[in-house]
């Protein structure tokens, strides 16, 4: 099975695609799809999408993981990242993958057992789970392979 995390941005979107064999899970790739903040929303959006439909028709996902948006109390960020999570559903949405959308509660609690993990703890675990070297990652990929990892947990739970 072919799983893909995705944890939203307009700026920087994390994606992680790991593969479950039985007991089995391996990461597959990980990274960054990158849009320059200096550009018009309408144009990061675009690399976005674009990005992550690329990732959806190399890899052929059974399930794609997204992280759920978090509104804190910036409504005008929040409403940014509104805008890219709508992308990211709307390439998942066409490619017929699978998905779900998780919390980030939810992705600490599965992966740290801690609903309230910080960060390091995140990758601290993430690196031990998938065997990965000590090479620097950027935070956005670890969240996102979280996000795989969780959805490999969740998959019983999933919708299109």
């Amino acid at each position: 099975m072919i799983i893909l995390g995705i944890d939203p941005g307009t700026r920087a979107c994390g994606f992680g695609v790991i593969e479950v064999n039985g007991s089995v899970v391996r990461a597959r790739e990980y990274g960054v799809i990158r849009a320059n903040e200096k550009l018009p929303l309408a144009e990061r959006l675009a690399i976005i999408y674009d990005g992550v439909t690329e990732i959806l028709a190399g890899y052929k996902p059974d399930l794609v993981g997204i992280e759920e948006s978090f509104f804190g109390k910036n409504a005008a960020t929040a409403l940014v990242l509104g805008h890219g999570r709508g992308v990211i559903l709307l390439a998942v949405q066409k490619s017929g993958a699978t998905f779900l959308e998780l919390s980030a509660t939810q992705v600490k609690k599965t992966v740290v057992g801690n609903g309230h993990a910080t960060k390091d703890q995140v990758e601290f675990m993430v690196r031990a789970l998938l065997k990965l070297p000590q090479d620097k990652i950027k935070d956005d990929a670890f969240d996102a392979l979280a996000i795989a990892l969780t959805a490999n947990n969740f998959n019983s739970i999933t919708y299109r």
